[in-house]
């Protein structure tokens, strides 16, 4: 009989063991010496020997000895080797299993531990038959796990491992190699002989330790191998030798142990040991594994999860992961993880809210059992649903976001009740305002959810709502016993616990029942049961109505949110935007236009939600609707809505979203051609077909007729808005039916001459309806400035009367007094603006020529140049063109373009003869009519009208630019009316950007519209001004502190755009906000603002600061601003922004080093208090170095605090004393004067209350300290080491104040006291006097 088998803790270890009490090795072979086909020899030997012999020859020595050294060096055995030494060991050990089963039904046989009976003669049989086969299945075990172990170490992959047994089929079928199913084998093998009953080998008190221990330390090594996991069934096998190690053998300590390791350590486990845990519950009916895994996580201090963040990730995946899977058992035992909610760890917290989660939705489905049983249930589940609702509000944004995420999730299930649903959604809606871009992000999808699995309904009209809860509360007073006393129907809701599921089944009926009686006040309520069903219907449309409100006064909320910086907020409300247009909530639709401006935004993502959204929502199936929802948000549209809905549609007809259904009924609404539609109906469809015509233009040519018939026939006069419109279609048309319009276009032009020049359009339209027009002649016709000067010919002589060409210029130029006189300002008015903007237009118009001039000529260069190289002179042309540019023979036509459109654009305004300038002679009519302020304050209309021409014609000429530049900025400044002002505003930014240099000068006075008391003026002033330096148009300059105050802007509005401003300025280069906040500070603590106005500007701006060196190069310049600081509201200031700066070490490190710069306004306690603050910023350094460097620091400005304020102290009691006393001069007189010498000889001092002091007492001591007293009253000096001398307090002696009147009585005359005693009194007072003036 061989000797036990004793597992090493290594495999060396066998040679080690030579004691005889247990299998060692004797005779190892070294594998690695001999030649392949001895190797070979070798490996069939020991392969014949464990086939043909029996399985129990293992545990001879010989067989032993050989099969160790083959898996010793099993890593240099040819693969054919590896596949005969492996499948043979394997093949055994599969064999061997069953024949332990058959050990217990042996005859009389006997297990090892039973004492001898009659059949003795047996039992040694039967005890070395256990022996053999419990040795034999240690053997295998343990060299079949060794081969394991050593395989997956070496780093074989299963990819090579398929090559090599690809290339050994070709060799020899026979062996062919394939390590991933050896793999598989031996690990399913090994799991099958633990689920044997090894109680027959090992007896049944008690397995061997150390075959377990063995089995499980290989095991848990295999599971940290990532590959292997990938493997399904490998990683089955090992959870199954896990589970049964840990249930069936008892050893849920050490496997416990060996999990937790794992979890904490190796990310990828999680997912599989979950698997494993709740495998093994399932199988044995035992979560003795689980149980104990939850409670020694439950243990754990909270603290050790704060350490290791990874770890406690990790636990937190697998406690999630676990529940998913045993969620009943999980449950039982949640209880020791709730204690971890008040723990540090958000990791955790989150975790256990997924736990929370999970038990909700899967742990209490079932609703069998007892009544005891189901109570339990629902008062463990109605806790857990506390607990999430009170984790809504936690310190930690995680957890906050992570638990909106579990009731998303929950509602998904319908695992939320109804009478739990509008609490939630008031949660949900509160948290829209979180701090936390991530918890808004998370509120919103919440909500989303809760629409989607509303059980209200598909449509939540809060009216609809109302309706049908009147009448079915009526219905239930009519059901109800007049003695039944009013009963609480939220109550009985919750007592009675509807669920979702029962509420959608009420819903529905409730539904019809909503739309009938919205539809109609007759129709008839529904039959839907007894009194408890009519009940609980009336407690469901009550919640339905108080979820349909809570949703309705989220709209404000959501409008603001679509400003938000963060683009998950902006996508995320939009999409709850269009579930709530969906599900009919009030507002929603009007609050879903407030997101047409977002396709400006530069964010794609953005611009295609918007656009995706749009399509949802506006373009159906059905053409005619389609129509009338696009015409529907052309009618009633701002004119930032309109530009964005043309971008949306003009996007969506080149991606062929518009059909051309949708095309041919806007045509079919335009013409008339549907019953009912009105012409502002008429003017949108229009509307929406200029918008598609910008991507497809050939959609309007077809209607052209139309077009001119309606849109400028008797229509336009009801619907004044159209005439423009058309005006809008006839400049989109195609370039071929604008060739056919200039050819045949007579009456097109005479009704825009008749458009321009009537007076049949109100004045509010008119001016709109103009300008498109003339923008449409300079689009359409052939000679357009022939055109518009015969418009502004014939409405001259109409205004002025004349008919001659000398008599117009004449009125023009000379009759300036006389004019007002007879033409009325409204005709005026529209006069100017009619040359303005033909002025503007003709502008427009060179420019355009120009541009296509420079087109022909590059493409005419394009064409030289491929003709040249066809034939070959390419390289003599660019030869002469060389040399005439050499001898300067040869003018560039770039310049002689330039020359060109400098003339003509000069000649619009400036000079020429009558035929070709007739703008020219109305330039200075104008310019006079608008210096004349007296008559423009008695016609604020035709002011308006005179600037804005005159700014159109600045921005036309620059020399009429210069010379009025004056004008313009008296009367921006000064204009009675905001409108004027704003119209200037606007201006200013047009000239700055066409004539740069000329307003330069005038910048200051840009800047200074930030601070016009108008509204509207202020607001046009942030947008030109944000356009101008945004796009480098204007430098940034000292002034910008303008704007700075109007992000503290009484206008919600204005303080919104500079925001905006500074955002999109902070992105520029290096942050420029960084270079000018020093001066910015400098520049508000000047200004006359609030403290918090100020606090909250420089809060704002640091924050837009985000590199750390910049943070750490201001804290010294803010420094340096100490020492020019005059007063103690600077220092209050730039402390201020000093404790708003995010301090790193080398930041705190200068801020050490700038002491000297404000240590004279360390005196002040909101200066102190601000660098306490930065103090406290600093201490969350985590180095022990730095923290003790701070508490230094703090030390240091304690101290010089503390005698900062004694000596302000001291001064200011030094000031009250001289208050009291007056001046020096006047205390030294009135000590001069003391004494009063009378008849008697006695001197009277009047400090003295009349005492009297005898000849024989002055020069006594206490005549002496009598004296000093009164002069000096008690002067006390203290050397200080940084300040020299401190003046204290005085304080007088004997409890005599110091403005008691005294006499001092001499028996001697004046002339026997003695003079040294005079004078030493005297330089006493004279002393003291200095003392409190602060001099000594």
């Amino acid at each position: 009989m061989a000797p036990p088998f004793v597992f090493p803790s290594d495999l060396n270890d066998l040679e080690d063991s030579g004691d005889g009490l247990s299998l060692s090795v004797e005779c190892s072979v070294d594998v690695s010496s001999l030649r392949p086909s001895h190797l070979e020899e070798l490996v069939k030997g020991v392969a014949f020997d464990l086939s043909d012999r029996e399985i129990f020859c293992i545990e001879e020595q010989d067989v032993f000895d050989r099969v160790y050294s083959l898996v010793r060096h099993f890593a240099n055995l040819p693969t054919s080797s590896k596949f005969n030494l492996v499948e043979t060991l394997r093949s055994n050990l599969s064999v061997l299993l069953p024949s332990v089963d058959s050990l217990s039904r042996a005859p009389n046989s006997l297990s090892p531990t039973s004492s001898p009976g009659t059949a003795a003669d047996q039992v040694p049989d039967i005890t070395t038959r256990i022996a053999s086969h419990r040795n034999a299945l240690k053997i295998y075990s343990f060299f079949l796990l060794t081969i394991a172990r050593a395989e997956e170490l070496s780093g074989s992959d299963s990819g090579a491992s398929s090559k090599v047994g690809m290339q050994g089929r070709k060799k020899n079928p026979t062996y062919t190699w394939n390590w991933q199913a050896q793999r598989v084998r031996i690990i399913n093998l090994i799991a099958n002989s633990l689920e044997i009953n090894l109680s027959l080998l090992f007896g049944s008190s008690d397995i061997d330790e150390n075959y377990l221990s063995f089995i499980s330390k290989c095991t848990f090594s295999l599971y940290e191998i990532q590959a292997l996991l990938k493997d399904a069934d490998t990683r089955e096998g090992l959870g199954r030798i896990i589970g049964t190690i840990s249930t069936k053998y008892q050893r849920t300590a050490q496997s416990c142990a060996s999990i937790l390791h794992l979890i904490y350590k190796f990310d990828y486990t999680v997912p599989h040991l979950a698997e494993l845990v709740a495998a093994a519950e399932k199988k044995f009916g035992d979560g003795c594994l689980a149980i104990s895994l939850v409670r020694e996580i439950g243990r754990t201090d909270s603290k050790e999860y704060v350490r290791d963040g990874a770890g406690a990730e990790n636990i937190g995946r697998f406690l999630v992961e676990l529940a998913d899977k045993s969620p009943k058992l999980m449950s039982t035992n949640v209880g020791v993880l709730v204690p971890h909610f008040g723990g540090e760890s958000y990791k955790i917290r989150n975790a256990l809210v997924g736990v929370l989660g999970k038990l909700v939705s899967k742990a209490y489905k079932d609703v069998e059992g007892e009544v005891s049983s189901k109570c339990l249930r629902l008062r463990g589940k109605q806790a857990m649903l506390e607990i999430l609702l009170e984790r809504c509000r936690d310190v930690s944004a995680y957890t906050r976001s992570r638990v909106l995420q579990v009731w998303a999730e929950l509602c998904e299930v319908h695992a939320v009740s109804i009478g739990l649903w509008n609490e939630l959604a008031m949660v949900a809606s509160g948290r829209l305002e979180d701090k936390s871009a991530m918890v808004r992000k998370s509120a919103l999808i919440l909500l989303v959810t809760m629409l989607q699995h509303n059980p209200f309904g598909p449509q939540l009209r809060v009216a609809a709502f109302e309706a049908t809860l009147e009448k079915f509360k009526d219905k239930l007073q009519s059901m109800e016993p007049p003695v039944t006393s009013d009963i609480n129907l939220e109550d009985y809701n919750q007592e009675h616990g509807v669920v979702a599921e029962q509420g959608e089944s009420v819903s529905d009926s409730c539904l019809t029942s909503t739309e009938e009686q919205h539809q109609g006040n007759d129709a008839i309520i529904p039959e839907i049961g007894n009194l408890e069903q009519t009940r609980a219907l009336v407690a469901s449309l009550e919640a339905g109505l108080r979820f349909s409100r809570c949703i309705t006064s989220l709209m404000p909320t959501l409008v603001q949110l679509l400003a938000s910086s963060s683009i998950t907020d902006v996508e995320n409300t939009i999409l709850l935007l269009m579930r709530c247009r969906q599900f009919q909530i009030d507002g929603s639709d009007a609050s879903l236009r407030r997101m047409l401006p977002l396709v400006f935004s530069q964010d794609k993502s953005i611009y295609d939600a918007v656009e995706n959204t749009f399509t949802t929502i506006y373009i159906g199936k059905n053409p005619m609707e389609t129509a009338r929802n696009l015409l529907n948000l052309a009618i009633d549209s701002s004119i930032g809505d309109l530009g964005a809905l043309e971008i949306l549609i003009s996007s969506l007809m080149s991606k062929g979203e518009i059909s051309n259904g949708t095309i041919s009924a806007l045509w079919d609404i335009f013409s008339f051609n549907v019953n009912g539609v009105t012409a502002a109906q008429s003017r949108g469809a229009l509307s929406i077909l200029c918008m598609a015509a910008k991507s497809t233009p050939a959609i309007l040519g077809s209607h052209l007729q139309d077009i001119i018939d309606i849109g400028f026939g008797r229509w336009a006069k009801e619907e004044t808005l159209l005439a423009r419109t058309a005006c809008i279609a006839l400049e989109r048309l195609s370039e071929e039916d604008k060739d056919k319009l200039r050819t045949t276009g007579n009456k097109v032009f005479g009704i825009l001459h008749n458009l321009i020049t009537g007076f049949w359009l109100p004045e509010n339209i008119w001016y709109a309806a103009v300008d498109k027009a003339i923008r449409t002649i300079y689009a359409l016709h052939p000679l357009p400035e022939a055109f518009a000067a015969d418009i502004v010919k014939k409405f001259v002589s109409a205004i002025f009367s004349c008919r001659e060409r000398d008599e117009v210029t004449d009125n023009i130029s000379n009759e300036f007094h006389n004019f007002m006189f007879t033409v009325p300002a409204a005709k005026l008015g529209r006069f100017l603006f009619i040359i303005s903007h033909i002025a503007l237009n003709q502008l427009v118009y060179i420019e355009a020529c120009i541009q296509n001039i420079r087109k022909q000529k590059l493409k005419k260069e394009k064409l030289n140049i491929e003709t040249e190289a066809v034939n070959g002179g390419l390289a003599k042309e660019t030869e002469i063109q060389g040399i005439n540019a050499e001898l300067g023979l040869g003018v560039s036509e770039d310049a002689i373009i330039d020359s060109l459109s400098q003339r003509a654009e000069k000649e619009i305004v400036s000079g020429g003869s009558i035929e070709k300038n007739l703008i020219g002679y109305c330039a200075p009519f104008l310019s006079k009519l608008c210096r004349n302020l007296n008559l423009m304050q008695k016609f604020p209309e035709l002011q308006a009208s005179a600037m804005l021409a005159v700014c159109r014609l600045m921005i036309v000429d620059p020399d009429f630019c210069e010379s009025n530049l004056q004008l313009l900025f008296t009367v921006v400044e000064g204009a009675s009316t905001e409108t004027v002002r704003s119209n200037c505003t606007v201006a200013l930014g047009d000239l700055a950007v066409r004539f740069p240099n000329l307003l330069e000068p005038w910048t200051e006075n840009m800047y200074a519209r930030l601070r016009d008391p108008s509204v509207s003026v202020r607001k046009n002033a942030v947008l030109v001004l944000s356009h101008l330096i945004l796009n480098d148009m204007m430098k940034v300059k000292g002034y910008i502190y303008e704007m700075t105050m109007r992000i503290e802007d009484e206008d919600e509005r204005i303080a919104s755009l500079a925001k905006l401003f500074f955002n999109e300025l902070s992105k520029k280069g290096s942050n420029p906000i960084y270079n000018l906040l020093p001066d910015i500070l400098s520049s508000l603590s000047n200004q006359n603002i609030s403290e918090d106005a100020f606090n909250n500007i420089m809060q704002f701006l640091i924050n837009s600061i985000k590199k750390d060196k910049q943070m750490e190069a201001l804290v010294e310049k803010l420094c340096n601003r100490f020492s020019g600081a005059t007063d103690n509201r600077q220092w209050k200031h730039i402390a201020y922004c000093l404790s708003q700066l995010t301090f790193s070490e080398k930041g705190l490190k200068k801020l050490v080093e700038s002491f000297k710069a404000y240590e004279h306004a360390l005196c002040d306690d909101s200066v102190m208090d601000h660098f306490r603050s930065i103090i406290n910023k600093c201490k969350k350094f985590g180095k022990a170095e730095i923290k003790s460097y701070i508490d230094e620091f703090e030390e240091k400005l304690n101290k010089i605090h503390t005698d900062r304020k004694e000596q302000e102290a001291t001064a200011r009691n030094a000031q009250v004393h001289q208050q009291n006393y007056g001046s020096l001069e006047d205390f030294l007189t009135k000590e001069n004067n003391l004494g009063k010498v009378t008849n008697e000889g006695e001197v009277i001092n009047p400090s003295l209350g009349g005492k009297s002091i005898s000849s024989g007492e002055v020069g006594s001591p206490e005549a002496n300290d009598v004296i000093s007293e009164e002069s000096c009253v008690s002067s006390i000096a203290s050397e200080r080491e940084t300040d020299g001398m401190e003046v204290q307090s005085s304080k007088g002696r004997r409890g005599v104040s110091k403005y008691q009147t005294r006499r001092v009585r001499v028996s001697a005359p004046l002339n026997q006291i003695d003079s040294g005693t005079m004078q030493q009194r005297i330089r006493s007072t004279r002393r003291c006097g200095l003392y409190y003036l602060g001099f000594l």
